[in-house]
């Protein structure tokens, strides 16, 4: 009977531990509906585009929810990147989460702002990011204007590193990283709209 009791006590703390102090985790945390964002070892050599060399580090595919999309006019970067698109995926593609998110950018970065966390805050900063969006020819610039917020959408292109004209812009690499430096720099091949 004794064994019996110390097992449900070891039960109790088990979930205590390992359930509980994760944060919130609303009915539909179980839901997966976009995977994580596949990066690969890069196919493509180092590359000159708009007078400077591109040296892609991965490639990249990945299915997301449009959080937020800024449009860049006045940078140096704009000349590269015109749009940062804030994607969300899995937890955060998911409209019941995103109601208690407020989201914005600027600055070439993106801010998100809740009272009431609807999922741990790390769940947050790894399945949603700032990227910044190099379109590589003209109908990829086209497919990106006629976007907008809460669009499914999924993009296949390059994870870069820039250099040239005494500049130097570089990814991330990582989901989990956050600020200076965490943004993806993607030079995209394809974006495709999918029904949400």
């Amino acid at each position: 009977m004794l064994k019996l009791i110390a097992f449900s006590l070891f039960c109790l703390a088990m979930v205590w531990a390992f359930i509980l102090p994760q944060g919130k985790r609303p009915a539909y945390a179980s839901l997966d509906e976009y995977r994580d964002p596949i990066q690969s070892t890069p196919s493509l050599p180092p590359f000159q585009f708009n007078g400077y060399t591109l040296t892609p580090v991965a490639d990249f595919d990945i299915t997301a929810r449009i959080l937020s999309i800024s449009r860049y006019h006045m940078d140096r970067e704009a000349t590269l990147a015109p749009y940062d698109f804030a994607l969300g995926w899995r937890m955060m593609s998911n409209p019941k989460v995103l109601k208690d998110i407020d989201i914005s950018q600027s600055g070439r970065f993106y801010h998100w702002y809740t009272n009431d966390f609807p999922l741990p805050r790390e769940d947050i900063e790894s399945q949603s990011a700032n990227m910044h969006l190099i379109p590589a020819n003209d109908n990829v610039m086209d497919n990106l204007k006629n976007l907008s917020e809460n669009q499914i959408i999924r993009i296949k292109g390059h994870l870069v590193n820039i250099s040239g004209n005494n500049f130097n812009w570089n990814t991330s690499v990582s989901r989990h990283d956050t600020g200076m430096g965490a943004c993806e720099v993607i030079f995209v091949k394809e974006v495709f709209l999918k029904q949400n």
